[in-house]
């Protein structure tokens, strides 16, 4: 009988196995004659056959993944020799035929290393498109030309996709076409500028796969990504299970990884992201091929590069100015040009923080009372004049609209960014707002005099965006915010009146007198106030 033996891995350990039987099963089913309990391995995955001149053949069983020896796929019963790779799914396995061994057989055929490119991107860039004939070849020469204008058309494409989605379509249909390869691929997008890789899209040859595919990237080498994004080179692996650099990587021990390819999206600038491919079978033929087929992976990311950087450029000025209307209803359009400089708005948002402040209310004396000798109309026609002239006072002195409350404006100073000078600047915008009331009431602004109560305090507050996921204002909160609106009760109409923490941090206080100390309802103490109708 003609010996047939077969060594694989399992694990960290070499173990040979021999074939007893004439006809030998090997599937995940017990029933085989080689079990092996694998996810890429089918129930009944190939069978090994002895002929009646003591050949060794091997037939696949209809297996998902297939059965490949060395780099081609078996499809109908293929003669086995001394040496070669047999791969059933994620498994592979050395043939062993004593009587056929002339040398010493390899670890494994080929080290990791051998079936491993790792390449500078820059060196990658014209490959693709030189042929590898001799030079002056007229062949080469069309083969050039044909590739540049497949990857003008490609350029062309990309050009025209204004989304994320559209670029990647693009990619996808590119990427199949040429390398037959590729089972997966992904685009992965460093999307805020911080080192993160976020899967933005993923496609399968295999359509079924796709629906899981985008929505959970735990099948991806965030190993090999990592690698490609921080040192700019382009990776493929034959064999990523047993290349060494690779051995502890999650995905590839779960999944089943065999081989990968992956190149960063550089524009020579920046690595803005990385592309992104895998294959269940070991990609034998890399390891005379690869180099080219990297090569076109290499030269079409450059491509993708400069559209994502466009989406990315389109995506962030979209995000400011939906940021920037926001913001404009709170606070003065240098403040918001400020916040948008310097990138304090995770997600949109103003997260909340403690914050010295002074908070400021102002509203109409005897607005009740107005509101029930006119129409709702005019009413509503008053408070939008009035509030967009007093408005101007509060972004004047770099304040911040919290919000209007009936005929109330509140609003803070020294948020969102700190203002050292706080209190000074709410004071002024007190100051201004009656002076310009006291100008609209000489040009007839309403059709009788109003006038204006306002209170200011100081001290800490949380400041931030408050609210739900339909709803969010920006807005102060605290102890100092609940005495300002308390004090604005006491305030004689046309002045301005203070707290104690206020008046001790003006930088001036002549224009203020003393009122007295009062007891407010919520507060378990006496708070001096002072008042002026800056007029002295």
């Amino acid at each position: 009988m003609t010996e047939l033996k077969l060594r694989l891995q399992q694990g960290d350990t070499l173990k040979t196995v021999t074939v007893h039987k004439d006809v030998f099963t090997i599937g995940r089913l017990p029933a085989c004659d080689l079990q092996l309990p694998s996810g890429g391995v089918s129930r009944y995955h190939a069978r090994l056959a002895k002929t009646a001149d003591g050949i060794w053949t091997i037939e696949d069983l209809g297996s998902k993944n297939g059965t490949q020896v060395n780099d081609r796929l078996v499809t109908f019963p293929q003669e086995l020799h001394h040496g070669d790779i047999v791969w059933l799914g994620d498994v592979d396995m050395v043939v062993i035929l004593p009587h056929q061994e002339k040398e010493p057989l390899p670890e494994q055929q080929e080290n990791s290393g051998q079936r491993t490119i790792l390449s500078n991107v820059q060196q990658l860039q014209q490959q693709w498109i030189e042929a590898d004939s001799q030079d002056g070849d007229l062949s080469n020469k069309d083969k050039s030309i044909a590739r540049l204008k497949d990857l003008v058309d490609i350029a062309k494409n990309l050009c025209a996709a204004e989304s994320i989605e559209e670029i990647f379509s693009q990619v996808q249909q590119v990427i199949f076409r040429y390398l037959n390869s590729i089972d997966r691929l992904a685009l992965l997008i460093d999307v805020n500028n911080c080192g993160i890789l976020e899967l933005m899209n993923a496609a399968a040859r295999n359509t079924s796969e796709q629906q899981y595919l985008a929505a959970d990237s735990s099948w991806i080498s965030r190993s090999i990504c990592q690698k490609v994004f921080d040192e700019k080179v382009a990776i493929q692996t034959a064999d990523a299970l047993h290349d060494e650099r690779f051995a502890g990587e999650h995905s590839i021990l779960l999944k089943g990884i065999r081989s990968a390819m992956a190149v960063p999206l550089w524009d020579e600038n920046k690595v803005v992201g990385v592309l992104y491919a895998d294959a269940l079978l070991s990609s034998y033929h890399w390891a005379k091929e690869g180099q080219e087929e990297l090569s076109f992976f290499s030269a079409l990311a450059n491509i993708v590069a400069s559209s994502v950087q466009r989406w990315l450029l389109a995506e962030k000025l979209k995000t400011e100015e939906v940021i920037r209307q926001r913001l404009e209803r709170y606070h003065s359009p240098a403040v918001v040009q400020q916040l948008i400089a310097v990138g304090g708005l995770p997600d949109g948002r103003l997260l909340p923080q403690e914050r010295e402040i002074s908070i400021l209310f102002a509203d109409i004396v005897g607005f009740t009372e107005i509101s029930e000798r006119f129409s709702a109309g005019e009413i509503a026609q008053l408070l939008n004049n009035l509030f967009e002239e007093m408005l101007q006072e509060v972004f004047a002195y770099g304040g911040t609209l919290d919000k209007y409350i009936g005929d109330c404006i509140m609003a803070f100073f020294g948020a969102p960014e700190p203002q050292s000078d706080h209190a000074d600047r709410a004071v002024a915008s007190a100051k201004g707002m009656l002076s310009r009331l006291k100008t609209l009431n000489a040009n007839n602004f309403w059709q009788e005099p109003l006038q204006l109560r306002i209170a200011i305090n100081s001290g800490k507050a949380v400041v931030g965006d408050v609210g739900s996921s339909q709803r969010v204002d920006y807005t102060a909160l605290g102890a100092t915010i609940n005495l300002a609106a308390r004090m604005e009760g006491i305030c004689p109409p046309g002045e301005c009146v203070i707290g104690e923490a206020t008046y001790q941090i003006l930088s001036k206080h002549d224009e203020f007198k003393k009122m007295g100390k009062y007891s407010f309802k919520g507060i378990n103490r006496l708070v001096c106030t002072y008042h002026t109708n800056f007029q002295n």
